[in-house]
């Protein structure tokens, strides 16, 4: 199923890069797009944690009437559900939607030779082993060997299009005091340097090239094996910001004013809403894995959830203000 997503996503980034020419931009357009098209699920979703809140004062009373009564405890709840047309798994939804996406752009962005330029495993195999016998065994890693090739394509482009600058700016320099022979000659191991540099470029497939350095920071870069370079770090850094930020912001909306009551009353008769617990325990889990695995995968994957993170942060702050209270206020 990963792979189905994985292709998808690859087809959309790729088309988005086509046009920007950046790597890291077009993964910000790519996250701005596919929020756009979750968008009304994310608005029904808001929704169903508003109306949730509202039957917290009714689970409550059923918790207290029921305390002793396990069996008819869980039965009078499911009921209320019933009632009010939810599940009390409906808020895990989005949780879970989450989670696919995540391990969807983790492959994506793991292997964006396979989903995004939709290159065959024997070319990227063929490049596999053409840098092991360049560079050595250890050169190509074997957790992300297509980060591998497009590092070697890209160095390998990079420097012939140095070399080419070199070239012309030597035939510029020439002076004027050189002899018309002296000038013949050099001008022809010039042109046989240029003809070389074209022929390793023929080996490379340009297409393959994409352009990894976003605001300076390169975005096939693994915060782990790169632990020396502090500019790997500020992606997840920031990512980690707007996590406590997002967990902030839900938690106050999943604040529901609760009757007050004695506190060995409370202790005793207190039955942790279902939908409330998963909701709360998905919230801290998402950033915690993600933040594991941004250091441990390539930078694009964290630069994908630190504008998703900030997307949904804007999301919620609209939908909250004027999307919800102006239904509510028609349906009153």
């Amino acid at each position: 199923m990963m792979d189905f997503f994985s292709n998808i996503f690859g087809y959309a980034l790729n088309i988005i890069y086509e046009i920007v020419k950046n790597y890291g931009l077009a993964i910000i357009l790519f996250s701005i797009l596919l929020k756009l098209l979750l968008l009304p699920l994310t608005i029904k979703q808001q929704k169903t944690l508003k109306k949730s809140q509202k039957l917290q004062v009714k689970l409550k009373e059923i918790q207290d009437k029921y305390s002793n009564n396990p069996e008819k405890l869980n039965q009078e709840m499911m009921d209320l559900y019933k009632r009010e047309n939810m599940s009390p798994f409906s808020g895990c939804l989005s949780s879970i939607l989450q989670i696919i996406l995540l391990l969807a752009m983790f492959y994506l962005v793991s292997k964006p030779l396979t989903y995004m330029k939709k290159v065959d495993n024997e070319e990227i195999n063929t490049y596999k082993e053409a840098i092991v016998q360049e560079q050595g065994e250890n050169s190509v890693s074997t957790t992300y060997p297509e980060i591998s090739i497009i590092k070697y394509i890209n160095n390998k482009i990079n420097n012939s299009e140095e070399s080419n600058m070199e070239t012309v700016e030597n035939v510029d320099n020439t002076t004027v005091e050189t002899t018309e022979n002296e000038i013949n000659n050099e001008v022809t191991e010039n042109v046989v340097k240029s003809e070389e540099v074209d022929e390793e470029k023929e080996e490379i497939n340009e297409d393959l090239y994409i352009n990894m350095n976003f605001l300076g920071v390169d975005l096939s870069s693994i915060p782990k094996d790169n632990y020396k370079d502090w500019k790997v770090f500020i992606i997840p850094l920031l990512y980690i910001i707007s996590s406590c930020i997002s967990i902030k912001m839900t938690q106050v909306q999943t604040q529901t004013k609760q009757p007050k009551e004695k506190d060995d009353e409370k202790k005793k008769n207190e039955e942790p809403d279902m939908t409330a617990q998963m909701s709360k325990s998905m919230t801290w889990m998402m950033p915690i894995l993600a933040v594991s695995v941004s250091l441990v995968a390539p930078l694009g994957l964290a630069l994908y959830w630190l504008v998703n993170n900030i997307l949904m942060i804007i999301e919620r702050i609209v939908i909250d203000k004027f999307i919800v209270p102006k239904e509510e206020e028609e349906n009153a």
